[in-house]
């Protein structure tokens, strides 16, 4: 008897629960795709002739909704933003060369690497820089909140020239700066030194920095398995179909980088 109450008293908490959708079948039954993209990491993300957000992660947003038969909403962000547009859920996810950190991956959710970078300077032409060690003494900046600030200040701090670090909140404001001579090098990826030395005629391809390749991923809500199992599973499928290296050879050129980390099976 006692059994048969206990069965029905969980049975009557478990209705009165409310349910809760995960975010893949929030998606799907909204019927739209908030998919946040930094828009001044050229070819990665950007703004096009007409002001149309373009690029290799614009196209990985547009080819998510696809797959999920929905509508992509594209929304930009600023380096900073990246994190907190998936905590306060105003994005469903997140394409925006975010590097898989353990200390990020206590608030947000990452997915396998699905595209793989390298930092890179990209320099004043009256800056005299053309070796790493060049940099000593001069003015360097950066893009507040990425991978390239964190690492570049620790070496700031080693040399004792922190006080020569300038940041700002997007790239193009530190490739005007650098363009403007207003710092003499600019921390940026290996993807974006094409574009920007083609678009500046101040601007010189610069020094690879001494740090480590910089594998990102596509970013989602931490507590949400389910979505991160639909992610994880879609960038799978960019690369068994061909797509991964078709738009890495759109937009970057030549052949697309090795996703698996030697040593590492995912």
């Amino acid at each position: 008897m006692f059994k048969k109450i206990a069965a029905a008293a969980a049975l009557t908490l478990v209705a009165a629960m409310p349910v809760k959708a995960d975010t893949l079948d929030d998606v799907v039954d909204r019927g739209e795709l908030r998919c946040g993209v930094v828009l001044d990491f050229p070819p990665i993300g950007y703004r096009d002739a007409n002001n149309e957000p373009a690029g290799f992660d614009v196209e990985y947003c547009n080819d998510l909704a696809a797959a999920l038969e929905v509508e992509p909403k594209i929304l930009p962000l600023t380096w900073a933003e990246r994190l907190p547009v998936i905590v306060t859920g105003r994005a469903d996810v997140v394409f925006g060369a975010t590097s898989d950190s353990l200390a990020r991956a206590r608030t947000v959710g990452f997915t396998i690497p699905y595209a793989i970078y390298y930092a890179q300077g990209v320099v004043n032409s009256e800056s005299g820089i053309k070796s790493f060690e060049d940099i000593r003494g001069k003015r360097v900046a950066a893009a507040i909140g990425t991978v390239p600030e964190q690492e570049w200040l620790k070496i700031a701090k080693e040399w004792g020239e922190e006080n020569l670090y300038q940041g700002y909140q997007s790239e193009n404001e530190v490739f005007l700066a650098v363009a403007q001579g207003k710092a003499d090098i600019g921390i940026t990826t290996n993807t974006a030194v094409k574009p920007i030395t083609e678009q500046y005629d101040t601007i010189f391809a610069g020094p690879r920095m001494p740090w480590t390749t910089d594998y990102t991923s596509v970013v989602g809500k931490r507590e949400d398995v389910t979505w991160l199992n639909f992610l994880n599973l879609f960038v799978t499928h960019q690369v068994r179909s061909g797509r991964y290296g078709e738009l890495w050879g759109k937009y970057v050129g030549g052949e697309a980088p090795e996703l698996r980390i030697p040593g590492v099976m995912y």
